[in-house]
């Protein structure tokens, strides 16, 4: 059973950086994606960013193109998110998300197999 557990979370200014990690356990993980979701209270939740295991192919919301970078460490099993220029309205629950191979649309919540719990990232004005 794959397990994904999130941290990194916590409050930080705007403007500043803050840098999520997403453990994955209970296979190998050689194929397949991983994404990261965030979900704002009383919103639905949204894109942000995803990665193939094996290119480590990128894609990016438009809303965080060019503050936030998404890598992996496949010795480590890990994804990371790098949160960089943060604004109030990235304020959210981030979950990482992980797909089975196959084809996908990496933005699309109804095609991720495996979720983790959360954490919670809050920019203060």
């Amino acid at each position: 059973q794959v397990q994904l557990v999130e941290s990194g979370g916590g409050l930080v200014q705007a403007g500043g950086s803050l840098r999520l990690s997403c453990a994955a356990s209970g296979r190998t993980f050689s194929s397949g994606a991983m994404g990261w979701f965030r979900q704002a209270p009383g919103k639905e939740r949204e894109f942000v960013s995803a990665i193939t295991w094996s290119f480590a192919n990128r894609y990016y919301a438009d809303s965080v193109k060019g503050r936030f970078t998404i890598s992996r460490d496949i010795a480590k099993n890990t994804v990371y998110l790098q949160m960089n220029s943060l604004k109030p309205e990235d304020t959210a629950v981030y979950y990482c998300a992980y797909r089975n191979p196959g084809s996908y649309e990496p933005s699309s919540v109804r095609d991720y197999d495996y979720w983790g719990q959360g954490t919670q990232v809050t920019v203060s004005s």
